[in-house]
């Protein structure tokens, strides 16, 4: 039995991620952590979530045992958070987007006590989007220009998503571009004739989209788009459970869901 923590339980994903781990007959739900002054603190996390009485309080202070803290909170929380699970031996698996690099630095250096996963997407469908993205870029070359479209619900904060900005990281190390040099983010004005580098990024805010992402390779007399689209949320809640249950027992280190789905880089 996997013993297993959330950080930002009240949200959109905690408490997504809260039912679908209370269903599980592999894991234990064990704590569950919101930010103070919310209006749920004291509650039992499973009214929140909809799946009835758990047993597990909604607290601020983090004292039960767990083999797996997730976290899918605010940046600043993650690292908040990871800190505390350094110190007590607890791996730890963010699904926040949105991190600097100086909060990337923070999680490598916790991943040198604790193992960590950090991923931008949790999807199995995205993570092999990424993959999929690469091999395509590798193969096209900079013959053909390429844009990324991600649409996400009006309630979303970062911008652009943290999946479109790691498919542009995956298309220029598979190009040799390089992301503060040649990625634009949407356009305006007179641009000029598009460079032969660029990648265009562009993030569409409406509805309850949950995500959409397409990455476009044009040439002249064709085009290829390959497109991931998320029904539900439970999507990346079920990837963040399985990431969970790959990194209970690995040793210190920094994984990724490729590492989860065994794709080869």
């Amino acid at each position: 039995m996997i013993e297993i923590a959330i950080n930002g339980a009240c949200g959109r994903m905690g408490s997504r991620i809260a039912a679908l781990v209370f269903e599980d007959s592999e894991l234990k739900l064990v704590a569950a952590l919101e930010r103070p002054g919310h209006q749920s603190l004291g509650k039992d996390v499973g009214l929140v979530a909809g799946c009835g009485d758990t047993g597990i309080i909604i607290t601020t202070a983090f004292n039960a045992h767990a083999d797996v803290l997730i976290d899918f909170s605010s940046p600043e929380s993650a690292i908040a958070i990871g800190e505390i699970c350094a110190k007590k031996n607890v791996a730890v698996v963010v699904g926040a987007t949105g991190l600097n690099p100086q909060q990337h630095e923070k999680m490598q250096h916790f991943s040198r006590l604790i193992p960590c996963l950090v991923s931008p997407n949790m999807s199995v469908g995205v993570n092999v989007l990424f993959n999929l993205v690469a091999q395509v870029a590798k193969m096209v070359g900079k013959e053909f220009d390429i844009e990324i479209i991600e649409t996400h619900h009006r309630f979303k904060k970062d911008s652009p998503s943290g999946t479109a900005l790691r498919l542009a990281e995956k298309v220029c190390e598979a190009t040799g571009r390089k992301m503060d040099e040649d990625v634009v983010y949407g356009r305006s004005g007179i641009t000029g004739e598009r460079p032969l580098n660029e990648i265009g990024i562009h993030a569409v805010r409406s509805g309850d989209v949950i995500g959409d992402h397409t990455v476009i390779f044009g040439s002249l007399g064709e085009r290829i788009e390959i497109t991931h689209r998320a029904h539900t949320r439970d999507t990346f809640v079920r990837g963040a459970i399985r990431a969970a249950k790959f990194i209970a027992k690995k040793p210190p280190g920094m994984y990724s869901m490729s590492d989860v789905l065994q794709i080869q880089p």
